[in-house]
């Protein structure tokens, strides 16, 4: 039968070609259900992309879940072989709810699981055979590899700072935390770790370097045997080192990767050792796997093609009004030639051909959506509005403008009962319930777009959580601050993708930017 592939979507071409690819790997076919019970998420929450899951009763009474997860599912109904390899590939949809969105979305999934007798071979021709799944899509990727081993020991040593603030500190790319914390010897490595960048074959000898100077390094030495190996192959070029490449750590171990083709947002494809979560399930079986999320690969061909036309051009999101005067004197200052001031004409868009770099005036809370999707490469943000609306973006540098403090405000006198709920006026509802989270308090939060001052006045609130800068608002309408939450300043970000493509052009102007602000301070 010949069979015209022309009816086809993009997606599916892009399925067929990986089915055939993990055919030849030696991966073969599971299916399985549409869903699952829902008491294997419910243990397993932090190991999905979102706790999120759509429910329903099944047959008596059981509540059951439509799939959020395939590794899961896997795992669970596949035999425990700790002596013998396992290989499987499935093409699955999941039903995830999208932030974007706001509500829940069908993807299709593909991948492949290996489990069994899993050794640094296997986990190398999992990266491999990763690199090779980016290769069928185009010939503009690169696989993106780190290793959480290393940086669980690194963060255990480091006695004085929070794990998880450490681990979202690596994965920001955020040297302003790093640089300001504890100085010691673990810390330095992991600032090392962070700025390190190339292909495995570059990277090899600093990356060894490096680790050379951690105590006890010697049980993670498999990740250099892996990196030799990888220098050797002929992805050599396309696998990088970037230790901002983490996961959740009481799941995931070993070597973590991701995917990133130019001219798409975000990883494509996503994978890693696994071995935890094996345990956590009873399973003595070691794993590692991969999942291409086909769903944001519509069009890739095209993208790419545009991408590559744009290669050599620096986009920048610059928020409009005050703070954005501030951004353009300083990119000035590092040599972009940009307009002093955006409020003499009406052009939202201006480009400049001799520095290649071109701008847009936006919002100033829009800015972190415009550079976590790709449309700008780098932009300027508050930390309130990271903080708050939690953007997928690597956190590169304090500029030291835009100072103030995000804080909490009563009435003066304002007394807080413990045994009723405290009532919060703020724009920031995720930042009011994650610091009241922490101190245990019950709140119930009301969300005002402006003038929050006037809430507890007229008795809408019993406080806010609002920024304050020089406090005068609060003074003439009776209030004071009674917490200071956390100090807030204009941060440079950069979206991950344009990072790995563009990453002399950026790291060259980053580089001219931190002169400027240290020249400011």
């Amino acid at each position: 039968m010949v069979f015209n592939d022309s009816v086809m979507l993009e997606s599916e071409k892009i399925i067929f070609a990986l089915r055939e690819l993990f055919l030849k790997g030696g991966f073969v076919p599971y299916r399985m259900s549409k869903f699952e019970e829902y008491d294997l998420y419910a243990k397993n929450k932090e190991f999905l992309v979102s706790d999120n899951v759509i429910t329903f009763a099944g047959a008596g009474g059981k509540l059951m879940a439509l799939k959020p997860d395939v590794t899961l599912s896997i795992i669970k109904n596949s035999k425990d072989t700790p002596d013998l390899l396992q290989k499987v590939f499935y093409n699955e949809n999941v039903y995830r709810y999208s932030k974007e969105a706001r509500t829940f979305k069908e993807m299709m999934q593909t991948g492949v699981e290996a489990f069994g007798k899993v050794d640094i071979d296997v986990v190398c021709d999992t990266v491999l055979l990763a690199a090779q799944s980016l290769k069928v899509l185009t010939s503009d990727y690169v696989i993106a590899l780190s290793n959480l081993d290393i940086l669980n020991l690194l963060f255990n040593a480091s006695n004085d700072y929070d794990n998880k603030d450490l681990l979202n500190a690596v994965t920001k790319k955020n040297d302003d935390y790093l640089s300001g914390s504890a100085d010691s010897k673990e810390i330095a490595i992991l600032r090392e770790l962070i700025g390190v960048s190339g292909s495995v074959k570059d990277a090899l000898g600093k990356i060894k370097d490096i680790l050379s100077g951690i105590e006890g390094f010697v049980d993670e030495s498999r990740f250099l045997t892996l990196l030799e190996k990888l220098s050797k192959s002929e992805f050599a070029e396309k696998i990088v080192v970037d230790f901002s490449e983490t996961d959740d750590m009481n799941y995931y171990n070993g070597t973590v990767f991701k995917g990133y083709v130019s001219g798409v947002s975000g990883a494509v494809l996503s994978g890693g050792q696994y071995d935890k979560l094996m345990r956590k399930m009873g399973r003595r079986s070691n794993a590692v796997g991969f999942a291409v999320y086909t769903d944001k690969l519509e069009n890739v061909a095209e993208r790419c093609e545009k991408a590559a036309a744009d290669k050599d051009f620096i986009n920048i999101a610059i928020p409009k009004g005050r703070l954005g005067k501030k951004v353009l004197k300083i990119l000035n200052k590092a040599g972009v030639n940009c307009p002093d001031d955006p409020d003499d004409n009406r052009k939202l868009i201006f480009e400049d051909k001799n520095s290649r770099a071109r701008f847009f005036w936006v919002k100033p809370t829009d800015v972190e959506k415009y550079v976590e999707k790709g449309v700008a490469d780098i932009g300027v943000a508050g930390k309130d509005i990271l903080l708050e609306y939690e953007p997928d973006v690597y956190e590169i540098s304090d500029l030291k403008i835009g100072k103030c403090r995000m804080a909490v405000a009563a009435p003066k006198g304002f007394k807080d009962d413990p045994n009723k709920t405290l009532v919060v006026a703020t724009k920031f509802e995720n930042i009011a319930n994650k610091y009241y989270r922490k101190l245990g308090r019950e709140i119930e939060v009301i969300h005002l777009n402006g003038s929050i001052e006037v809430a507890p006045i007229l008795g809408l609130s019993d406080i806010i959580v609002d920024i304050v800068e020089t406090g005068t608002t609060l003074k003439e309408n009776d209030l004071e601050v009674i917490e200071e939450i956390i100090d807030i300043s204009a941060r440079l970000i950069a979206n991950k993708t344009s990072f790995k493509f563009k990453n002399e052009l950026l790291t060259n102007l980053f580089e001219k930017i931190a002169e400027v602000t240290e020249e400011k301070s």
